[in-house]
């Protein structure tokens, strides 16, 4: 019976996935940007891979080094964000000097 209701369920679904056309995104223009300092090469180089620059410039001002050492590490972490370890005082450090 249920080999049977799975059966009927995959040929229904034939149609539909045969049909599907893959979704295109049009994306805003960036309109944020790193300001200029030591580091932002590596801000740039690393964090704009998976996020834009409004997810930095959005933040409340003068957070500290700890709040940016926090969000760094949670990137890495949790995120798995490609931070090679040599780049991730640099950010830290260009973060917590500029925003």
């Amino acid at each position: 019976m249920w080999t049977l209701l799975r059966t009927a369920l995959y040929a229904s679904l034939v149609p539909t996935i045969a049909l599907a056309e893959p979704s295109r995104y049009v994306l805003p223009e960036e309109t944020a940007a790193f300001q200029p300092g030591l580091g932002v090469e590596a801000v740039q180089n690393n964090c704009l891979s998976c996020h834009s620059a409004d997810y930095v410039t959005t933040q409340p001002p003068q957070l500290g080094r700890n709040f940016w050492q926090g969000v760094v590490s949670r990137m890495v972490k949790a995120h798995n964000a490609p931070i090679p370890e040599s780049d991730v005082e640099l950010i830290v450090d260009y973060l917590s000097r500029t925003y």
